[in-house]
């Protein structure tokens, strides 16, 4: 077993079980996708610390523990189409992709779309598509979606993304409000969506995902 497959198994015995992941195939990609591939080269080696890990323009790779939370949350069914907002250097597809039918990422940032789709290739994640545009936007082209995960923290989910939700479907997040972050999940029901608190976490809010300020004259 090799050094880095021993420090997978090492965060998900420790970070992933603990937080009440159960669901057998979370633990299973989790434990099968190199996510030291999926991490700037310069933090390769502390890949699976119990932490974000920065990417570029203030992003992140979100925390093991909250990842696999939101996944649990999110129960992701085989035949999902899964859509993955913010994948960043595409570990979070790498794992979607075991658990879903399909997943579509997008980045905005063009080195790091192009980087994880090339990382996607290499690693066998041939039912990811990487698509290079506005996370604000999502990609309403290839939607309804079953699930949607957003890959960093909001103050609020854009209209736009919540109208590519299927009915039925949910919709993850990380919701900042102040000094409190927390996991919400929302599920489209009748035409709306019905949030509801999961866990407590935070990240860094997402360009576009800003709540609109009023003004005060």
């Amino acid at each position: 077993m090799s050094d880095f497959a021993v420090r997978r198994r090492i965060m998900v015995d420790t970070q992933v079980r603990p937080s009440d992941v159960t669901k057998f195939p979370i633990i299973d990609a989790m434990l099968t996708v190199p996510r030291e591939r999926f991490v700037p080269d310069h933090l390769r080696e502390t890949a699976y610390v119990g932490e974000h890990l920065p990417l570029s323009g203030g992003r992140v790779v979100l925390d093991p523990r909250v990842f696999a939370k939101m996944l649990e949350t999110a129960d992701i069914e085989p035949d999902d189409l899964v859509l993955d907002i913010g994948c960043g250097l595409g570990y979070s597809s790498a794992v979607m992709a075991r658990l879903a039918e399909a997943v579509i990422a997008v980045e905005e940032d063009g080195s790091l779309a192009s980087e994880a789709e090339r990382v996607l290739g290499e690693t066998g994640a041939d039912n990811v598509a990487v698509i290079e545009g506005s996370l604000s936007e999502g990609a309403a082209k290839h939607g309804p979606y079953d699930v949607i995960m957003v890959e960093g923290g909001v103050e609020e989910v854009p209209e736009t993304i919540l109208q590519q939700l299927k009915d039925g479907g949910r919709v993850v997040a990380i919701f900042n409000d102040g000094h409190l972050g927390t996991v919400r999940v929302g599920h489209h029901i009748d035409g709306a969506i019905s949030w509801r608190y999961a866990f407590n976490a935070e990240a860094p809010v997402l360009e576009g995902f800003v709540r609109a300020r009023d003004f005060v004259f």
